[in-house]
């Protein structure tokens, strides 16, 4: 049964409000909403789903943050908060490493920002990749602007790309 309109009457045929709790259409049938949708509770969210803004179409999924990172580099190591890190280790001054918990689907296909907070000592740091990226993890260095191995006192790191 394909479902064309539901008016502000409701469905029609649908006496008993139990009968229509939800709605299914299959792929060939296809729906079209206009106006605004309201959304509430989980719901999921195919890998081929678009937002348009004006224009420009934007795949879902692709654009989404796929772990991030905020926490503090000295002394103790400390996450204020995450979405997909295991933990960061320590590596010595200014190396740490945040693991994944879920991996990435290569280490060289994703992407990687970052922002530092410097600590006392003054002076600029900068936040770099350090080795090769792995699929759980990506170990990154912090020096100031000469070039010196430091640590920070806080950064925030964000990255994009598929997961495994």
């Amino acid at each position: 049964m394909a479902l064309t309109k539901i008016g502000k009457e409701g469905i029609t045929g649908i006496s008993n409000s139990a009968d229509a709790t939800f709605l299914t259409a299959t792929s060939g049938e296809g729906v079209t909403l206009a106006g605004t949708l309201a959304v509430t509770g989980v719901h999921t969210v195919g890998a081929n789903a678009v937002a348009t803004t004006g224009s420009t179409t934007t795949t879902v999924v692709q654009g989404l943050a796929k772990a991030f990172l905020a926490h503090k580099a000295t002394n103790v190591i400390r996450i204020y908060d995450s979405n997909n890190i295991a933990s960061v280790t320590d590596n010595g001054t200014g190396d740490e490493t945040p693991n994944f918990t879920n991996n990435f689907n290569s280490g060289t296909d994703y992407a990687c920002t970052a922002f530092g907070q410097q600590d006392s000592g003054g002076g600029g740091r900068i936040i770099a990749g350090k080795g090769t990226p792995a699929t759980s993890n990506r170990q990154v260095t912090t020096v100031n602007t000469s070039n010196n191995v430091c640590d920070l006192l806080y950064f925030n790191m964000c990255y994009h790309g598929d997961l495994a």
